[in-house]
């Protein structure tokens, strides 16, 4: 197998994207499934580099506190259409070394709901 084909990619066989080195990445920080219904479902960059790996961001949870370039709509929601930050290829390191502070803020959550239950 060619060393520069990046293994984890599903799109169609012969595609720019799979033909393309994996940016320095280790192979596991990389998935793009160009097949997916939704995709893109961001603008792609220029280079054609889109890490589907968080197709549903692990970071939404953290609020504004999570990085990203994102809005409130109208609703109240948090709406990520224009954020890049967990598709780029520099930001696996972060998007992971977020996780703590996910786990502290879910223990928070279940210590809430103790409270309340009590």
């Amino acid at each position: 197998m060619d060393e520069t084909k990046n293994v984890n990619d599903m799109s169609t066989s012969g595609s720019e994207t799979e033909q393309r080195e994996n940016y320095g990445q280790p192979h596991f920080a990389y998935f793009q499934n160009s097949r997916c219904e939704y995709f893109p479902c961001h603008k792609l960059p220029e280079n054609g580099f889109f890490n589907c790996l968080f197709c549903y961001c692990p970071l939404y949870a953290l609020g504004d506190k999570c990085g990203g370039n994102f809005r409130y709509n109208e609703k109240g929601f948090k709406d990520c259409t224009n954020c890049q930050l967990p598709h780029k290829r520099k930001n696996y390191g972060y998007v992971t070394g977020k996780y703590q502070e996910l786990a502290d803020l879910m223990k928070k959550v279940r210590e809430n709901q103790d409270v309340k239950e009590k």
